[in-house]
């Protein structure tokens, strides 16, 4: 596979199925940005962190690359001959949420992110995945998609928040609350 084609020099890039358009074309931001996710939480797994926590976010990392597939790719033009992000996809990490807040002390403010570079790569992720939602949202009002792609990003997103929580649990680190100063 040649890494340069010079095909997007003018600022196109087709789609799977052959159909070309701008690089600043919606589907384009979206998967583009979960390629950008991708690459985050691929940062948290190089962490020093638990050994499951890892296997859970590869899983994850394979998910967003199928995700970047499905959003590549015009729904009426699906025939991607890979599993597809689905129900179970969504059910996994709500599963690993679940677990993950058995352990965690109940939530009481809103937090600060940080206290340790792990957990702000955590809230750079959840963030990102946050903007490849909003993003994903943008190109549904232009676009026919497949919904279980918006409910994975909000989950992902809500299971970024809660690692970041577990990660500051599990490194000795104080949550720092948000509690607005009154005038």
């Amino acid at each position: 596979m040649k890494i340069y084609t010079k095909t997007g020099d003018k600022g196109i890039t087709a789609l799977y199925g052959g159909e070309r358009v701008l690089k600043n074309h919606s589907r384009i931001n979206s998967y583009g940005t979960i390629d950008e996710l991708n690459s985050y939480i691929g940062l948290i797994r190089d962490q020093d962190i638990d050994l499951n926590i890892k296997k859970s976010l590869i899983k994850i990392q394979h998910d967003l690359f199928t995700l970047g597939s499905m959003l590549a790719t015009p729904i009426e033009k699906q025939t991607l001959n890979i599993s597809i992000v689905n129900k179970e996809s969504v059910t996994f990490l709500e599963k690993e949420i679940d677990k993950m807040n058995e352990e965690l002390p109940k939530m009481t403010h809103f937090i600060l992110p940080g206290g340790h570079s792990t957990v702000s790569f955590c809230h750079i992720a959840r963030t990102v995945c946050r903007r490849a939602e909003r993003l994903t949202v943008c190109l549904k009002e232009e676009e026919n998609l497949n919904p279980i792609i918006l409910i994975y990003l909000n989950r992902l997103s809500d299971y970024l928040f809660t690692l970041a929580r577990k990660l500051t649990k599990d490194l000795s680190v104080q949550e720092i609350k948000w509690i607005p100063e009154k005038l």
